[in-house]
């Protein structure tokens, strides 16, 4: 069992910066696949990100690549999604979410997920 704890979103102005937190419960967490994704008002949940072990093993969504980058510390069970250049339509909520299968992720698949933080930039 994995429980999920997002943290650090806000109200940012367009052109900014966030850093969200996902602080991951349970010994197994460096043997999951960690991601994030996020939900626009009246919109589908959307892929953000994945990490597994390290740099060979992260995948971004075409629309954050180069803006956002995501990291991980298995040493405190924490994965993070470093959030620059920040655009109103990147206002969503922001869920953290593992996987113990590659793949998965990328389409949607989390075994278990956040409660979601809010991010909302404005113009």
């Amino acid at each position: 069992q994995v429980q999920l704890v997002e943290s650090g979103g806000g109200l940012v102005q367009a052109g900014g910066s966030l850093r969200l937190s996902c602080a991951a419960s349970g010994r197994t967490f460096s043997t999951y696949y960690m991601g994030w994704f996020r939900q626009a008002p009246g919109k589908e949940r959307e892929f953000v990100a994945t990490i597994y072990w390290g740099a060979g093993s992260i995948y971004y969504a075409s629309s954050v690549k180069g803006r956002f980058t995501i990291s991980r510390d298995n040493a405190k069970g924490t994965v993070y999604l470093q959030m620059n250049s920040l655009k109103p339509e990147d206002t969503a909520v922001y869920y953290c979410a593992a996987n113990r299968l590659p793949g998965r992720l990328q389409v949607g698949v989390g075994d278990y997920w956040g409660q979601g933080t809010q991010v909302t930039v404005s113009s």
